[in-house]
């Protein structure tokens, strides 16, 4: 239920952001967070991550819905007893949901987080986009964890293989 709760935070996170976004700013309008490093920069995508596949709806509904089914059987019957494990779902499921939500009502993605990282303007995204991210992460340090425990159990603390 925990990693339900973490998915339900992103997704109301990510649409009272976006609303506060449609309702308040320009599109195109930009307000400076810190000075050559974060703005909050009104912006629409009807695409993927840094705009690819514009336009392909229906792709991106069908990929979502495979997406949030995986994901909920996954958290079903893999995240019992793993803390790292379920929250990186849950903030993938989240994400997934709250970029769909988009998808559905608006027809487009709102995204309105500008960062500038060593000069490099980096695509323009949104909460659900960064819980994206962060599950992906910590799903990868889950991982690395994982394996380093079998490898630990397999060949003890001392390098030695045991049966």
């Amino acid at each position: 239920m925990f990693y339900y709760i973490i998915a339900l935070f992103v997704i109301l996170l990510d649409q009272v952001t976006k609303w506060f976004i449609v309702k308040n700013m320009e599109l195109g309008e930009s307000i400076k967070v810190i000075e050559n490093f974060l703005y909050i920069t009104s912006h629409r995508n009807r695409g993927a991550a840094w705009g690819i596949l514009q336009g392909q709806m229906w792709f991106f509904y069908v990929i979502t819905i495979i997406v949030v089914v995986g994901l909920v059987v996954y958290i079903q019957k893999a995240a019992k007893g793993k803390l790292l494990l379920g929250v990186s779902l849950g903030f993938m499921l989240g994400g997934a949901i709250g970029n769909f939500i988009d998808r559905v009502y608006r027809k487009e993605v709102v995204d309105f987080i500008n960062t500038y990282i060593f000069g490099y303007d980096f695509p323009i995204f949104n909460i659900a986009d960064a819980a994206l991210v962060i599950g992906v992460g910590l799903l990868m340090i889950d991982m690395i964890r994982e394996e380093r425990e079998a490898k630990r159990k397999a060949y003890g603390e001392n390098g030695t293989h045991h049966q």
